[in-house]
């Protein structure tokens, strides 16, 4: 049964960025999420980022019955031991850091184990997918790049250009990774990747995490949990079932504000994009329906062996490299 095979597989979200609070934790208890890449940094600064980790401090601390900080992969396996969601404290922007490299350190220290070199527009490192003129990886971010290498924090691409995205690929010495992305091949986005961007990024030894959000998939919100999985055999078929794992971005319990500060650069300047209902797939629709998504890959034919891998043994082992532990 797919329900077994979904509660005894270490299972692990590469992207959820909801209003996070008890409710989202305990769905995630319900959905068997071993570990969840959850964002604290989007448009924020140094001091707003540092609140942000300050308050997942509180909540490891208060709801510690059902939630694990993760450090290592050793941690993954360990919250799946004592029934917990561990959590990967993960950044959509580079911002945080402000122009200390320095930060980065600090922050690797605090939990952050994934960042995203920017965040849909220009930053200092370099260019997100919504800009014109995509200038690619600046200076300043290629000693970005050997930091992070350095301290073990993973690469993310997914709302970069295409151009920086190349570049870091290049640039990196560790594995790098669109940790929630769509493919153009199957619909036409800024933020969906082209069939060569896929192959680069796993020629390169990097690896791919499809996600749900709606108005990047084929049939937008119509889509269903079958329409999800159609996606991840696409990329599969492009990126070799080993590189590719799942990457939801999850914005439950979100409305109109959330989605109106995300779609506007900074928050507030220009708007970049509109992304209508965001109505997530049928079958999908909350965190706690994620076996649904397992229960959905065994009845296309999938092996076991496919299934386990794509929903966590290979965001594990992509992560015990970076991070070396």
């Amino acid at each position: 049964m797919a329900s077994n095979l979904h509660a005894a597989s270490v299972v692990i979200d590469g992207l959820i960025i909801s209003d996070f609070g008890r409710s989202v934790f305990e769905d995630m208890r319900k959905g068997g999420l071993t570990a969840a890449n959850c964002t604290c940094c989007v448009w924020e600064g140094f001091t707003e980022t540092m609140r942000n980790v300050m308050r997942w401090k509180a909540w490891f601390r208060e709801h510690g019955d059902i939630l694990k900080q993760v450090y290592t992969t050793a941690d993954i396996l360990k919250a799946k031991e004592e029934g917990k969601t561990g959590i990967i404290l993960g950044w959509q922007n580079i911002t945080g850091i402000e122009d200390q490299i320095g930060y980065l350190g600090l922050f690797k220290e605090l939990g952050v184990g994934i960042i995203q070199m920017a965040y849909n527009t220009q930053n200092l490192v370099g260019t997100g997918c919504y800009e014109t003129r995509d200038g690619g990886l600046s200076d300043f971010g290629r000693e970005v790049v050997a930091e992070m290498n350095r301290l073990g924090i993973l690469c993310d691409l997914s709302h970069v250009g295409a151009k920086t995205s190349e570049d870091v690929i290049v640039t990196s010495k560790q594995p790098v990774a669109y940790s929630h992305c769509l493919p153009a091949g199957l619909k036409e986005h800024p933020r969906n990747k082209s069939d060569a961007q896929l192959k680069f990024i796993v020629d390169h030894g990097g690896f791919v995490g499809v996600t749900m959000f709606p108005p990047f998939l084929k049939r937008g919100p119509a889509a269903n949990v079958d329409d999800y999985v159609e996606a991840i055999e696409y990329v599969i078929k492009i990126c070799g079932e080993g590189n590719v794992g799942i990457g939801t971005d999850f914005t439950q319990g979100y409305g109109r504000e959330f989605f109106d500060w995300i779609t506007h650069d900074k928050g507030y300047a220009r708007r970049l994009t509109n992304f209508g209902d965001v109505i997530n797939p049928e079958g999908l629709r909350t965190i706690g329906e994620w076996p649904n998504l397992t229960a959905a890959m065994e009845k296309r034919g999938w092996s076991p062996s496919r299934i386990e891998a794509v929903i966590g043994k290979n965001w594990f082992n992509l992560l015990r490299t970076v991070w070396g532990a």
